[in-house]
């Protein structure tokens, strides 16, 4: 197995986030856009990576964040403190009008207040972001017989499908609960040659245990590799216990996609503070 460590790519646009950045901000620039707005949570990778892009590129950022709760406490919020650092702007919203985030009245909404923007969707993902994460494949990956990353939105995993050699398989371990991002990766990629994995969510988006954090620290150890707990984290564990429940034949070459977020550990460790539970290693 090796691993290939699009972590590295940026200090803080890390990963698949500075891959689906990428033909976005070419995009806005060649519209004229001077003002970039996009959706996320408390601790959300994108965030960050587009708070620092903007900020590289000379655009204004706005985030727009769920939970209006916030508002009062972001400051201790090691992502959102770092996105503001870097220039963001912030707007507060509920849970409820979240969901409306795709509305184009809210869409309406939100330009009436902050003037005409560049539209970049949660989690980052849309034919742009697709079209950057096609290229992290390499012609000298093709010696790999599966590639493997973790799932979000998608977006990831469909430029990987898009673009593998026709021998690659391609193998995806959500984050999240639930079978329901076929549908989403089916949107954009009419490749077969790839499966979702979905025995290692640990409960849930965002869900952790002492299994996984031990995991974690012990493969930093070990490798020299620091995984995140979204999202690589459960993709190494996976893989490590595919491998020991004989999933893969034998001289099989595994190569795992490590897609970033490791600012997230910072804000896990915060919460596994409040519980009591062992802190996550960087």
């Amino acid at each position: 197995m090796f691993i290939k460590r699009e972590d590295e790519l940026h200090p803080l646009i890390s990963g698949n986030k500075y891959r689906k950045l990428k033909y976005n901000l070419e995009r806005a620039k060649a519209e004229g856009s001077t003002k970039l707005l996009t959706f996320g949570g408390a601790y959300s990778n994108h965030i960050l990576a587009t708070a620092v892009a903007a900020k590289e590129q000379g655009f204004e950022a706005i985030g727009v964040i769920r939970g209006d709760e916030l508002q009062e406490t972001w400051h201790f919020n090691h992502t959102l403190k770092s996105a503001a650092d870097h220039g963001m702007q912030f707007k507060f919203i509920s849970r409820e009008d979240y969901r409306n985030k795709n509305a184009p009245e809210f869409l309406n909404y939100l330009r009436a207040e902050f003037g005409d923007y560049y539209l970049l969707p949660e989690g980052g993902t849309n034919n742009l972001a697709i079209q950057g994460c096609e290229e992290i494949l390499l012609p000298e990956d093709t010696i790999f017989d599966v590639v493997t990353c973790a799932v979000g939105t998608g977006g990831t995993i469909s430029g990987i499908i898009n673009s593998r050699n026709k021998k690659q398989h391609v193998l995806g371990f959500p984050a999240l609960k639930g079978d329901f991002l076929k549908k989403e990766i089916k949107k954009h990629t009419h490749q077969n040659n790839w499966k979702l994995i979905t025995d290692y969510h640990f409960g849930g988006y965002a869900k952790i245990d002492v299994e996984l954090i031990n995991f974690i620290n012990n493969f930093a150890v070990a490798h020299q590799v620091p995984l995140d707990p979204i999202y690589t984290g459960k993709m190494m564990f996976g893989i490590f216990n595919l491998i020991k429940k004989g999933y893969f034949r034998p001289q099989t070459k595994i190569l795992a996609i490590h897609t970033g977020g490791l600012q997230g550990v910072f804000g896990m460790n915060a919460i596994l503070k409040t519980k009591n539970l062992p802190l996550l290693q960087l």
